[in-house]
Formats: structure tokens, sequence, C-alpha cells
């Protein structure tokens, strides 16, 4: 039986990688919802697509020594995850953080393999970063540490081989300093990265995207039930690209948006963030690379709450949780539920917990999950791949039409899949089913 199938594959990984806990998490969440596909097709069973799918094709592992404005040398470590380019050639970001290890990027790059699927467009899966800390350096060590992380990257990098992106970490500044060191490196222009300025061939709305895309994925969901963001209170974390975006378009769409947050703490702004107070965030956090208690000085009717994330905090209808994975725990899913919620949107990935994600299900609330409603950043890196490759550059119009067009497509084969297994509502394994499908399937054609 198919179901022992996956239980076999899932002991076998907790014995080989219990430590991982990330990335044994992200499979478990994965495989438990194929059972009804793998009893269905047994030809994945007898190709041992599970196998073969939740080990990366490549790990790369080097050395990053650099030289502080003390003269000093430092020591990171770099990563580059090539997990499965059975459709395409390696695609993801890359995440500059402390807490950046294997167990993380295995399960950044394993999401990665079904959200590009999930996309329609010819990207496999791959994730990569360091455990280098961008905050508090100066741009002269940020610049140097990209350098000396490029030096070794280049080599196992090209646009018809794995494309890196930005990720937590990783943003305009770096992506600059990055992809000056390949150019010099290499001796060509080509469309290596994805998230560049859009001066020197990036794409319009990228920055956006990955917001813009979670707030349309929402809008969809809640069309199902005959309602949408206007009039609604919205509770976002983070305060990143990701939750800045997803909370602009929320107030353009007539929604109250209540938080945001950092690592240090949340604000809650019941008479809700406006516009101008948009721009007040987006001057303390991309000009200032501030904090987010910052706001409380413009804004002083709002409240500041220091080591806490916003789902404790208030009465909600929506939720998008866009600053790290695991951030909403089985509490939080629940006080969420208490308070009203009805449609939780992943910004960030992996956010919910495996408790957090069966008690939202259980309860009737739609839930998006990240590799299908954070799908937007990474589709507009493939759309600037294409304008790369064609040597064009769209409009900040054309390219938010094809995004919304991708999520809302995105969005009706992940609820046409789940009612094709007879649960309509189940997001989370419709996105699953019909991301793996169309790798499994590529795989079985390619051949051992």
């Amino acid at each position: 039986m198919s179901c022992e199938y996956v239980q076999r594959v899932l002991n076998h990984l907790q014995q080989k990688n219990g430590q991982e806990k990330e990335f044994i998490q992200s499979v478990t969440e994965v495989c438990e919802t194929l059972t009804p596909l793998l009893e269905r097709d047994p030809r994945y069973s007898k190709y041992r697509i599970l196998e073969r799918i939740t080990v990366p094709d490549r790990i790369i592992i080097f050395q990053v020594p650099w030289l502080d404005d003390k003269g000093d040398i430092q020591v990171n470590i770099g990563y580059r995850i090539q997990f499965n380019s059975a459709i395409g050639p390696y695609k993801g970001g890359l995440r500059f953080h402390p807490s950046v290890n294997l167990s993380i990027l295995k399960f950044l790059g394993f999401e990665q393999i079904f959200k590009n699927s999930l996309t329609t467009l010819p990207m496999g899966g791959g994730k990569g970063g360091s455990d280098f800390d961008p905050k508090g350096r100066s741009d002269r060590e940020v610049q140097a540490f990209c350098q000396n992380f490029m030096r070794e990257l280049y080599r196992h990098i090209g646009p018809d081989t794995d494309v890196p992106a930005g990720d937590i970490g990783v943003g305009p500044r770096e992506i600059g300093y990055l992809y000056g060191q390949y150019k010099h490196i290499a001796n060509t222009a080509s469309a290596v990265l994805t998230g560049k300025g859009v001066n020197w061939g990036g794409s319009r709305v990228r920055p956006e995207a990955t917001g813009y895309g979670n707030v349309y994925f929402a809008t969809e969901m809640l069309k199902t039930r005959g309602t949408g963001f206007d009039g609604r209170r919205v509770l976002i974390s983070g305060s990143g690209n990701v939750a800045q975006y997803a909370c602009k378009k929320a107030i353009q769409l007539g929604g109250k948006v209540l938080t945001m947050s950092d690592s240090c703490g949340t604000i809650l702004d019941e008479e809700g963030i406006t516009m101008e107070k948009f721009a007040i965030i987006q001057e303390i956090k991309q000009v200032r690379r501030g904090r987010i208690k910052e706001y409380l000085e413009k804004v002083p009717g709002a409240k500041y709450f220091e080591n806490t994330r916003p789902w404790q905090l208030t009465k909600v209808d929506i939720a998008l949780p866009c600053a790290t994975q695991n951030e909403v725990d089985l509490r939080d899913a629940e006080t969420l539920i208490k308070n009203g919620c009805i449609c939780v949107s992943e910004g960030a990935n992996m956010p919910s917990s495996l408790e957090a994600t069966k008690a939202f299900q259980a309860a009737g609330v739609l839930f998006g999950p990240a590799k299908a409603a954070n799908a937007g950043g990474v589709a507009t890196s493939g759309l600037e791949m294409s304008q790369n490759a064609m040597r064009l550059n769209w409009n900040s119009e054309e390219v938010d039409q094809r995004l919304h067009e991708i999520m809302i497509n995105i969005h009706n084969t992940a609820r046409r899949t789940a009612e094709e297994f007879g649960r309509p509502d189940d997001y989370l394994m419709g996105a699953n089913i019909a991301g793996f499908r169309k790798v499994a399937n590529a795989m079985i054609d390619l051949g051992v």
C-alpha cells in the first residue's frame, strides 16, 4: 500500500536525517498529503520517486573568509543546495542569516521544487545562503562578504544550470554586489541572478511580487466564500519586503491592517495602517534599516509588544504570516481561530507548524500553504529570466498583470486538484499533489 510506502520513506529519513527538524517537517507535510495520489498511481512507488525527490542532486558547502572594517579576518560557511532539476534549471533564493544551516536550506530547497512547479514556469528547485549576518555591518563589509561568497558560488551556477535570487538578508544591495562580482569573474552579463536592479536587468514589481502574490492568492480563496479584504481586520507578521507589500496590497483592497513585526517585537495599530503610515514603515525599514518599534515615534497611538508575535493580540479576520518558518504554533492557531480568523495565507516559507496547519484545517479556516500562496516571488523571478532572455523590459502594469494571472492559476490548480481527490477546500493537499505530480512525471520520463 502506498500509505505504507510513505511511512517507510519517512521512517528512513528520520533515521538518516532526524536531526534536520525543519527538513523532516517539510517532507512529512508533503508526503502525508500525497497518499491519495500514490494509492491511485503505483508508478510513483515503482520508480521510487519519494526516495529520489527527497535527496538533493548535490549539496555544495564552502568557506567564505573576508576582511571586516577593522582588518580582521572573519570566516562564514556558504551553501548551495541543488535539489531537483527535472523541469528546469535549479531556482531558489540565497539567505544570509545566523540561523542558516543544512536543515533550513534543505527544507527551503525541497519546498521550492513544488512551488516552482506550481508556477507552470520551467524551473527546478534549489536554495542556498550563509550564516553571515548583514545586520549591523557596513556596506563595505557586506560587499566584501558578497564578493568572496561569489568567488566560490560562480562556478556552480549559470542561466541554464542554477539561477539564485534573494531571500532573508539578501536584498537589492546584496544582489548588486553578488552580480557585480559574478560579471567580473565570469566575463558575461548572463541572467544568472534574479532580483536585480531594474536599470541593470531586473524586473519591475519583483520587490513587491511575493507580498502582492500572497494577497492575490488570499483574495481568490476568499471569493469561494463570497467575501474579500474590504473591511476585514488583517494581521501581518514581519516587516521585510514580503510583509511590506502584502500590507500595501491589503490596504489597497480595503483591508484594515493592524500589525507588523520584526525579530524584536510587534506593533499594533487598532486605527489601521494607512498608506501614509505604510510610508513611515518603509522609511524605517528600507531607508534607515531600523526597528519596527520606531513606528511609535511617528504614530504615538500605536502599541508595541516586545518579543511578541501578532497572533495573540487582537480580533482578526485574515492572518498573513510573512516573517519566518514556524512562527505560528498550535497555541497561536487556536487563538487565531478563537478570535474569528477565517483565512490564513502564508507569505513566509512554512510559517505554520504541522499542528497549527491541522488546527486551521479542522476548524474550516481557508488555509493557503506557502508553496502556493507565496509563489509570486519566484514566478516574477521567472518572468525576469524571460525578459532577460528576450532583451526586453516590461512595464509595471504588464508584470503585475502576469503575476496576478499566475496566482489565480495557482489557486485554481490547487483547488481543482483538491476537488479531484474529494477535498475541494484542502489547498494544502491540492498544491502538494499538483506540484509533485508534474515533477514526478518528468522524473519518470527522464529515466533513472
